[in-house]
């Protein structure tokens, strides 16, 4: 649970305790009274921060009167036993009476760069600019964390040539499938980019349909990179589901061999072994014949398997 309210004063962010016009609102995982004191202070749509909280909300565009809506699909990542989960999660960005709200349920990279002052010509009161520099930040940020997932994934890849355990095909189905959560969300985040870029508010400011267009950009890269990584991680995981089946086969056919030259002597034993007269019986050498005739005999079939290529 958190809020905190930033203004830029003299080029800095700095942190305030009042609300003030051109000031910037962040909530974390907000309590109710959080919510309800916002949607009171500033005559809030009560739909707006709380679809913003609602983690299967899919990215989309309001806008009503003087206030608007956008809700985008923001990356992270989680540390787990075996490796990073990758996935998505909305994040709202409110602009009404000359303040932005931004809120989401977990801590975010891309607004701790902006705390932080990691992002150059940011300024809270300039709203739109401000919401443009969130755009291509995050859209920074899934490719990062594109290029993190195909390190991890060649890691796991010369990992399984070594050993095909299930931990392993466990981390790439793990990244398959943060790959499916990138794709889905950066479909998302295109259609309310393209839809900003028909709103009239950029029409005034020309270096913000600019950077729009650089968002644009950023995210089509971002879309097709993601589009790739999926098609390899694809062909790899049934490279590796041919090839375990491939060796099970190998290990049932060596095993299957082996029980056939192991049945030779037991079969010589369980002819020998009868209580009925037998050759041999009663002879002093006779043990050593019949052991002789099972080894010879199982040689024989080693040879035969041998040159049928079944080892």
């Amino acid at each position: 649970m958190m809020k905190k309210i930033f203004l830029t004063v003299d080029d800095h962010l700095t942190q305030i305790n009042t609300f003030e016009k051109g000031c910037w609102i962040h909530l974390q995982n907000p309590t109710r009274e959080e919510i309800e004191g916002l949607n009171a202070r500033f005559a809030l749509d009560p739909t707006y921060l709380l679809a913003a909280l609602d983690e299967e909300e899919s990215a989309r565009i309001e806008r009503d009167n003087d206030q608007t809506l956008i809700i985008v699909d923001v990356p992270y990542v989680e540390a787990e036993d075996n490796g990073f989960s990758y996935s998505t999660i909305p994040m709202g960005i409110i602009m009404v009476d000359d303040v932005i709200i931004t809120v989401a349920t977990r801590e975010s990279a891309i607004i701790n760069d902006f705390t932080e002052e990691r992002i150059r010509g940011f300024w809270t009161n300039k709203r739109m600019r401000f919401i443009l520099q969130l755009l291509n930040r995050n859209a920074s940020r899934y490719l990062s964390y594109l290029k993190q997932i195909d390190k991890a994934s060649t890691f796991v890849h010369k990992r399984l040539q070594e050993s095909l355990r299930n931990s392993e095909l466990i981390q790439m189905m793990q990244l398959e499938k943060s790959l499916v959560y990138f794709s889905t969300s950066l479909k998302g985040n295109e259609m309310v980019l393209e839809k900003m870029m028909r709103m009239d508010m950029l029409r005034k400011y020309p270096e913000d349909a600019d950077l729009l267009e650089d968002v644009i950009i950023e995210n089509k890269q971002a879309i097709e990179m993601c589009a790739i990584y999926r098609d390899i991680m694809s062909g790899m995981m049934d490279a590796y589901a041919s090839i375990i089946s491939n060796n099970l086969n190998i290990v049932m056919k060596i095993l299957t061999s082996l029980t056939v030259i192991i049945s030779v002597p037991t079969l010589f034993a369980a002819y020998w072994g009868m209580n009925t007269p037998v050759p041999f019986q009663g002879t002093p050498w006779g043990f050593w014949a019949v052991v002789g005739m099972s080894l010879i005999t199982a040689l024989v079939a080693f040879i035969f398997l041998w040159k049928k290529k079944m080892f």
